[in-house]
């Protein structure tokens, strides 16, 4: 059955990115729709598991996105204002609703990588 899921890691200390926000939004046209929103575990990763599974797991465009500039500052890294990376988008397509979809974000707070991992 397929499955969206995602893992953060903060690459500046090497370790995962827990208490980072994230929002899944869906795309639709103009329309963009909050699909749910939450704080990383101690993981990097959602408590929940996979942020969509399913019936919930439709076909189409969709967004992640990252807070990573809040993320760095509640650690106490200085940042300038506006950071360089604030808020950083991943926009991602499902087209088949019985594979696995993994976006893992790689982020320091002035780079980032991601993939479509499994």
């Amino acid at each position: 059955m397929g499955h969206l899921s995602t893992h953060v890691l903060d690459t500046m200390h090497g370790r995962p990115a827990a208490g980072m926000a994230v929002t899944l939004q869906r795309l639709d046209g103009p329309v963009t729709e909050t699909v749910l929103s939450l704080v990383l575990n101690h993981d990097g990763r959602n408590d929940g598991g996979a942020l969509l599974g399913g019936q919930t797991l439709v076909a189409g465009r969709y967004r992640l996105l990252f807070g990573v500039a809040a993320y760095f500052r509640g650690l106490g890294v200085v940042l300038p204002e506006p950071p360089f990376l604030d808020e950083v988008p991943v926009d991602f397509g499902i087209a088949d609703t019985e594979a696995r979809y993994h976006v893992p974000l790689l982020v320091s707070p002035w780079s980032y990588s991601t993939y479509r991992g499994s």
